[in-house]
């Protein structure tokens, strides 16, 4: 994003940076409310039932979001014994992208009709510039949360889908290399290889698919 900045593109920095403060609150709030859900209500103590972004964001994975690109938010906590479900480590880890799959569909749609119908609010290139990166960046990171690398929600879904076996073998082996792994990727695309080349291209063809009114 730094960039946006040198570029002097100061409005567009601050709709970007907007966006994703809502996308990674509504995607912690996604794993707060599936976790209450399932019988563990220890997010909801810890005041992260909430869409309140000042209770989900963290200050050093937001700079580093303006530095890099790339940062995080707190996670949610849970307490697995509280669980009502065997799957539900699975489903509160889904829930997260869920949510901004849903963001996404929402704003895109929302925004199809406002412009289809001639409201005045489409007519402003800000607000379009506004929901296109909402949708963009909800979607974006619907799909990179689902990589099952490192402490991304995608390990906790994986082992689920695998034999026991190989499902034991994996949580070993991402619990070993998986931060790495995932760092590694991240620096590769700081760097400038197109790494994530395959996760916009994909992000955009979903984007397509979820604008169905206007």
């Amino acid at each position: 994003m730094i960039p946006l900045l040198t570029a002097g593109r100061y409005e567009t920095f601050f709709l970007v940076l907007v966006a994703i403060v809502l996308s990674l609150s509504f995607h912690e709030f996604g794993h707060a409310w599936s976790a209450k859900r399932f019988g563990d209500d220890t997010a909801e103590r810890l005041g992260r039932l909430t869409i309140n972004p000042i209770r989900h964001i963290e200050p050093l994975g937001l700079l580093m979001v303006v530095l890099i690109g790339f940062g995080w938010a707190r996670p949610v906590p849970t307490n697995p014994r509280n669980f009502t479900h065997p799957l539900a480590g699975a489903l509160i880890a889904a829930a997260g992208p869920a949510v901004n799959l849903v963001i996404a569909i929402v704003a895109a749609n929302v925004f199809a009709v406002a412009v289809s119908s001639g409201w005045g609010v489409a007519a402003s290139p800000i607000a379009g510039q506004f929901f296109y990166l909402l949708v963009y960046i909800n979607v974006l990171l619907m799909l990179f949360n689902l990589i099952p690398l490192g402490p991304l929600d995608g390990h906790y879904i994986l082992p689920h889908l695998l034999s026991t076996n190989l499902s034991r073998r994996y949580v070993e082996l991402n619990a070993r290399y998986g931060a790495m792994a995932l760092l590694g990727i991240v620096a590769l695309s700081y760097a400038g290889l197109p790494v994530f080349g395959w996760l916009r291209a994909t992000a955009r063809r979903v984007i397509d698919t979820i604008t169905v009114l206007g």
